[in-house]
């Protein structure tokens, strides 16, 4: 019997939050536990959910999740059944989004591999709408993840935002703060408005380099706060 045959038997039951199992392991895997009817429940719901974000689930975000999440394809009917049934009960997604981020908190790969196939049911329609961005963004945050790899995550996706602080200094997401802070200062060095002055830029390039300075500032300052570290002049 398949977990979404024993999904559907189970009826509604599977998809009450309290109906998932406690934490209660160890593990450096990337796989779920064999016949994890809870976890299988609570990505059902985590996408039926996301799905809902936008008003409305389509075929191909159907097709999407049944896809990434590798359903066998004697199984494609009860997939679309559990996962209608799935969004038509799931409340408050966080609830399943915290469970298994803390039954599989030492299993980070696991829980990205939900979230990177979340994006992709969410990209489904061609568009990843404000709200199904917010839905992703709690989801980390339920699993443990940091706003930097969050920001990691969503650019292997969909690509920096225009507004990426490691996007502004030019370094990838997983770099090492050591490397960061030698961005920065190369930039700040090579930007700073009375550098382009005296490199005989024209005077009212000077309003434009202070704003770019301030917004190398900004990025370096946003970066020091999401990991952690104290906010000071370098």
């Amino acid at each position: 019997m398949s977990l979404w045959t024993r999904l559907l038997e189970g009826g509604n039951r599977p998809f009450e939050p309290d109906s998932l199992a406690e934490p209660a392991m160890d593990g450096i895997e990337c796989a779920p536990d064999p016949n994890d009817v809870g976890f299988t429940a609570a990505v059902v719901g985590l996408g039926a959910k996301l799905a809902m974000a936008d008003g409305a689930v389509t075929d191909q975000e159907i097709m999407v999740f049944s896809r990434v999440f590798r359903a066998a394809p004697e199984d494609a009917d009860n997939v679309r059944r559990v996962f209608n049934i799935a969004r038509q009960t799931v409340r408050g997604y966080e609830s399943y989004a915290r469970r298994i981020g803390r039954k599989y908190r030492n299993r980070p790969c696991l829980l990205e591999g939900v979230l990177d196939g979340l994006f992709q049911i969410a990209g489904a329609d061609g568009v990843v709408t404000d709200a199904e961005m917010q839905f992703l963004r709690n989801v980390s945050q339920a699993f443990g993840f940091s706003e930097s790899t969050f920001r990691r995550i969503r650019a292997s996706h969909l690509g920096p935002e225009r507004d990426d602080p490691y996007q502004i200094l030019g370094v990838p997401h997983d770099a090492e703060f050591k490397s960061i802070r030698a961005a920065y200062r190369q930039l700040m060095s090579d930007n700073h408005p009375d550098r382009v002055v005296q490199m005989g830029a024209p005077r009212e390039f000077e309003t434009a380099a202070h704003a770019k300075a301030a917004a190398i500032t900004a990025a370096y300052a946003q970066i020091r706060t999401e990991r952690g570290l104290l906010v000071r002049p370098d």
